[in-house]
């Protein structure tokens, strides 16, 4: 027997589904669904949860419930952080950054082998197609390896290539670890998904010929907004070409 809150979240898909409620369309206030309904908000509330997971309704803050516009996946390209520049360009995708001076503390000393205290700046990225997020990332740099374009106050706020990555020269080496993971409270909030949905999560450390971790970045994608493609490149030994 299902509950009252699947059957109100039925018939909104349904809705949904045939088009009654289209995409991008804001859907009547909570508290007029659940007198529509002859519920509860907290009901009401459980119904909307589910097709959120679904993604088929996203919650924007202060403004209410919108029936969720199909998104296009775009790709992550591993070793330069790119957003494949095909996939991105046939959408309104760009990332915003905003930058500060941080002081390496906890897991970053670890990432960028660093001393507790020292500068850092931090980048915080977000990307998206119109109003709708498809990911995030925060890169941190040493401050004295910094690019020239990377301020350093707190209210610095531009429009990036389509890119999460800052590094002005190619790195010696880029490793990377991915992991699918439930997300935060405040990820789940900035990419306006359910908090039981999966992202991909991604480190990424790069180090230039000294092995000095010259970037650390922490990139978090939806699990349905993002395909991700890695290259393997095989190393030929010197000694047996020069035979």
């Amino acid at each position: 027997m299902s509950s009252r809150h699947h059957d109100i979240a039925d018939d909104l898909r349904h809705q949904i589904m045939t088009g009654r409620i289209r995409p991008g369309e804001r859907l009547p206030s909570e508290a007029s669904l659940a007198d529509r309904y002859k519920v509860s908000t907290v009901t009401l509330r459980r119904a909307l949860a589910v097709l959120q997971g679904e993604g088929l309704v996203e919650k924007i803050h202060g403004r209410g419930n919108f029936v969720r516009r199909p998104l296009r996946k775009i790709m992550y390209v591993g070793g330069w952080g790119t957003l494949d520049p095909w996939t991105a360009a046939e959408t309104a995708l760009s990332v915003t950054v905003r930058s500060t001076t941080v002081q390496a503390h906890g897991h970053l000393t670890t990432l960028l082998k660093v001393p507790t205290g020292s500068p850092l700046a931090e980048l915080f990225c977000i990307s998206h197609e119109g109003e709708s997020p498809h990911g995030l990332a925060r890169i941190y740099i040493p401050r004295d390896l910094a690019p020239a374009g990377v301020p350093d106050d707190e209210s610095s706020c531009w429009e990036s290539v389509t890119r999460f990555a800052v590094l002005s020269m190619p790195p010696a080496a880029v490793r990377e670890m991915v992991c699918a993971r439930p997300p935060t409270p405040d990820e789940a909030s900035t990419l306006r998904t359910n908090t039981t949905a999966p992202v991909l999560a991604i480190t990424r450390i790069a180090t230039d010929s000294t092995g000095r971790v010259v970037e650390a970045a922490l990139l978090v994608f939806p699990w349905d907004r993002v395909d991700a493609v890695f290259t393997s490149h095989h190393v030929t030994d010197e000694r047996q070409t020069n035979r």
